[in-house]
Parts: C-alpha cells; sequence; structure tokens
C-alpha cells in the first residue's frame, strides 16, 4: 500500500463519519441561502441598464434577473428536497 493509499483510506474513514442528514441538510441549505442573497440584491444590479434595442423598454417586467435566478433556485430546492 502506498501513502496515497494511506490517505485516501483516512480521508475516507472520515467521510464516512458524517451522518447523511447533516449532507442533506447541507446540500439544500446551499441554494437557500443564495436565493435569500438574491433576493437581496438591489435591482439596479440586475437589471440591464444599456438599451435593450430600438422601440424596446429595459424596464420590462421580465428584464430582472432577480426573477429568473429566484424561479431557478427554488426549482433546484424543491428537486432536492423530494429527492
Amino acid at each position: 500500500m502506498t501513502p496515497l493509499h494511506a490517505f485516501g483510506d483516512s480521508v475516507r474513514e472520515l467521510f464516512l463519519l458524517i451522518p447523511l442528514g447533516a449532507v442533506r441538510a447541507l446540500f439544500v441549505a446551499v441554494p437557500v441561502v443564495l436565493v435569500i442573497w438574491v433576493l437581496c440584491l438591489p435591482r439596479e444590479v440586475t437589471t440591464p441598464t444599456e438599451d435593450a434595442g430600438p422601440g424596446k423598454s429595459a424596464t420590462r417586467w421580465d428584464a430582472n434577473l432577480k426573477l429568473w435566478a429566484s424561479v431557478a433556485l427554488l426549482l433546484q430546492i424543491v428537486i432536492y428536497t423530494l429527492v
């Protein structure tokens, strides 16, 4: 057995000590924290500032990226809690 095998075995033994419930909670908590952070961002940071083109307004309801980022993160949270 090489020293690399011994190191890998010790790391694997440490990871086996972590309960799966804690891993699942952490796995779901990361997108929850991200969605809170996204919702706290100011509108000026998440909305395009340059002209959207001729005849188009940059202040449309779907121009704010917070909405779409929140939807994606909430979908991930739902999937992670169901699986």
